[in-house]
């Protein structure tokens, strides 16, 4: 039996027909930029996921850049985040002239290590950008507690965490602010590039709104320095469609967890914990195991397609290399990105197939 990472094709084959539909009318009324097929996903993914307002953007890393520029970092200050994880993570950190700064992980949930984070924090930091990593919250009192002790502004990474909750508390709503991401392969995926920005505060929002759309409010008034920021209609359009089966994608996701956590009994392997406090969406359902490269090779034989994510943990990229980290400098960053492997998660996938990638796993 066949069982690939994903395919995204099941998903889309299925749509087909109401995707179609709204780009057909999307497109006779020109609504390509903003406009209200943005303005509908907005309302609809505020009300759907339980949060107040929601300001719909061009890709997972500009909310990250514009919430940045809203919590004023700059040059010479300092934010902490994780080194394991997608580089944009600390992209927006860059963007805005300030230095990243990284804190290890914790073994076992891959996010954010507190008391790591406290001693990384210096008179320069300033903020922090916690990232909901594999979409498993990270232990936010203990942040949050942390950020509040020291005057941090911090930033909720959820882009791989659209459905999570911590304490029954939706993720992007614990920090200052929260961003998302609609990446094709997340959890709710366009057909293309886009973001989201959520604020509790109405004033930031205001603020954000403005930035997204070259810092006007009115056309050819330019009131702060902004930048473009939309969304294009097409993806307000298609995302609007997919929206509705968001909560069953996510049901079938924690089930097929469910199954993989019950079923795989491999020795010297480490399933993913679930911590209580937390609600996990599982965008990636994420193992390690010390003989990682020979269990994937393993699991290609078996027709179970992996992926390694992430290979090169932030710190040891050649783009950070002026930062003077080395190896050795967060050793559960880098355990984690030398022995994990990604399993096959995605809502299309037959208990069959998951079944077989739990026997091709014990079977190594």
């Amino acid at each position: 039996m066949k069982v690939p990472f994903l395919d995204l094709s099941l998903q889309h084959r299925a749509l087909r027909e109401p995707a179609l539909a709204a780009l057909t009318a999307t497109y006779d009324a020109t609504r390509f930029c903003l406009g209200k097929d943005v303005e509908e996903f907005e309302a609809n993914f505020a009300k759907t996921l339980g949060y107040p307002r929601v300001l719909a953007m061009n890709s997972g890393t500009s909310p990250l850049h514009v919430a940045c520029m809203i919590a004023g970092f700059g040059p010479g200050d300092e934010v902490i985040t994780a080194p394991f994880t997608f580089i944009s993570s600390a992209w927006g950190i860059n963007y805005v002239g300030a230095t990243p700064v990284f804190a290890d992980i914790e073994p076992g949930t891959y996010n954010l290590d507190p008391e790591k984070v406290e001693a990384a924090i210096t008179p320069r930091t300033k903020g922090i950008i916690v990232v909901h990593l594999f979409g498993q919250p990270a232990r936010m009192d203990e942040l949050i507690a942390i950020a509040r002790k020291h005057g941090l502004y911090v930033i909720e990474d959820c882009a791989q965490a659209i459905g999570a909750s911590y304490k029954g508390k939706p993720v992007g709503l614990m920090g200052d602010v929260g961003t998302f991401s609609f990446y094709p392969t997340k959890n709710l995926g366009g057909c293309g590039e886009g973001g989201a920005f959520v604020a509790k505060d109405e004033g930031v929002h205001i603020k954000a709104r403005h930035i997204r759309v070259h810092g006007s409010d009115r056309r050819y008034y330019h009131d702060i320095v902004g930048g473009n920021f939309r969304m294009d209609g097409f993806q307000g359009a298609l995302l609007n469609v997919k929206l509705p089966y968001l909560a069953g994608w996510t049901a079938r996701r924690q089930a097929i967890a469910a199954r993989y956590l019950a079923g795989i009994t491999l020795a010297e392997v480490q399933l993913p914990e679930q911590p209580a406090y937390g609600r996990s969406v599982f965008h990636q359902f994420t193992i390690r195991h010390p003989r990682r490269d020979m269990l994937r090779e393993h699991l290609t034989r078996a027709e179970v397609g992996t992926d390694l994510i992430y290979p090169v943990p932030l710190h040891l990229q050649k783009c950070y290399a002026g930062l003077g980290y080395g190896i050795g400098s967060f050793p559960v960053s880098e355990l984690t990105a030398n022995t994990c492997v990604s399993l096959p998660i995605f809502p299309e996938l037959t208990d069959g197939q998951v079944d077989h990638v739990i026997a091709a796993v014990n079977s190594f």
